[in-house]
């Protein structure tokens, strides 16, 4: 067992300073990945890295949520599950003061993680993300981890236990349905 288990472990089993001893393991990683995606956001963000990772550690650490965790891999999908949260709410907090405007086309382009999206194009793009998790929530785990947080698909494939080729197919499958699902009736720009 890493080190990293052992301590998500010792959280579920009520360890108050379990909690105190995981952020030094895991923060370089989630910062990373925080500091990747909140790079790519459009200037002027309200919303800084260190603020992402540690509103986001919060929620996977809360003590009146204890969560189960099956490992390295299951805490840090959450964690991308849990900074797209994040990141949507504050898409849809700064949506509501633009009282409305018409849908966009959104272009879903695998090789940028979430960046400088509008908005209206990440609240779009989560909708279609809740669309696909309800036919297939592995392929929409996948895209989480690989659009939102910006793992590669072979490191997703050793996250989740599945093999390179697994994880392949369920990235092009999930693609495919996203760029039906997001484009307009011709899904032209896909």
């Amino acid at each position: 067992m890493s080190d990293v288990t052992q301590i998500l472990s010792a959280i579920e089993g009520g360890d108050a300073l379990a909690a105190e001893r995981l952020l030094p393991l895991v923060y370089d990683e989630l910062r990373k990945l925080a500091a990747a995606k909140m790079a790519e956001e459009s200037p002027g963000h309200t919303l800084q890295a260190t603020a992402l990772v540690h509103e986001a550690y919060l929620r996977l650490v809360d003590p009146n949520d204890r969560q189960k965790w099956e490992g390295r891999g299951h805490f840090f999908a959450a964690a991308a599950e849990a900074m797209r949260r994040i990141l949507v709410n504050h898409a849809r907090d700064k949506n509501r003061l633009k009282r409305g405007g018409d849908r966009i086309c959104v272009e879903f382009d695998e090789n940028h993680v979430a960046d400088e999206q509008s908005p209206e194009a990440l609240l779009l793009i989560d909708d279609a993300l809740s669309c696909l998790s309800q036919q297939d929530a592995e392929a929409a785990e996948l895209v989480k981890l690989r659009y939102f947080a910006g793992f590669s698909i072979d490191e997703i494939a050793q996250m989740t236990g599945t093999s390179r080729t697994v994880a392949y197919g369920q990235w092009e499958y999930a693609k495919a349905w996203l760029r039906c699902n997001l484009g307009d009736d011709s899904s032209s720009n896909f």
